[in-house]
């Protein structure tokens, strides 16, 4: 991963990830990070996974994909997928900067060589933090999805899947063939 040694604030963080699009940075405790290029199986479970959720659930009430994600210390997060509730987008403008501050229902962090252990032991923990309903991390190459669910306490039980269908709890309706997805 790209970082930077020096701090910037939000605003030149905003400004960069505008300017540059095709780059993924993330700020992380002020300082930016660049998401690093990916394995092939992980950029192909990271287009199929939305494919296969907004087969299923209505376009006009939800986006999925990548998104940015605040996290209280500052710190803003691209997870791979991301699935909001049309509702929470509606509090932001057309031209603003797109950052989700409140919990969402489904963060999908996808195993790579290059972010494996980052993913697990920096971003889960802030995502748990955040109150995200649900959180997994898939794992191309294991062929296994360990999903984090949010329990009404606040903590999360944690379940690791290896084959069969998977329904997320916060997606009505909406279920997903972990074996269609990492074949």
């Amino acid at each position: 991963m790209t970082e930077t040694d020096m701090t910037v604030a939000f605003e030149t963080y905003e400004r960069i990830s505008l300017q540059d699009p095709s780059r993924k940075w993330e700020l992380v405790r002020g300082r930016l990070r660049e998401k690093p290029l990916m394995t092939m199986k992980h950029e192909v479970t990271a287009r199929l996974l939305p494919y296969l959720l907004l087969s299923q659930l209505n376009r006009r009430e939800w986006s999925v994909g990548p998104a940015r994600l605040r996290i209280s210390t500052g710190t803003y997060y691209v997870p791979d997928v991301v699935a909001v509730p049309m509702s929470l987008a509606k509090n932001l403008r057309p031209d603003q900067f797109e950052v989700y501050t409140d919990p969402v229902p489904l963060v999908v962090e996808i195993w790579s060589p290059s972010t494996g252990n980052y993913d697990v032991d920096d971003k889960l923990p802030e995502y748990q933090l955040r109150g995200d309903l649900e959180i997994w991390r898939i794992h191309p190459y294991e062929h296994t999805l360990t999903s984090w669910r949010r329990q009404p306490d606040g903590s999360y039980t944690e379940e690791v899947i290896r084959t069969g269908i998977i329904q997320p709890f916060a997606l009505p309706n909406v279920i997903i063939d972990l074996d269609e997805l990492l074949a």
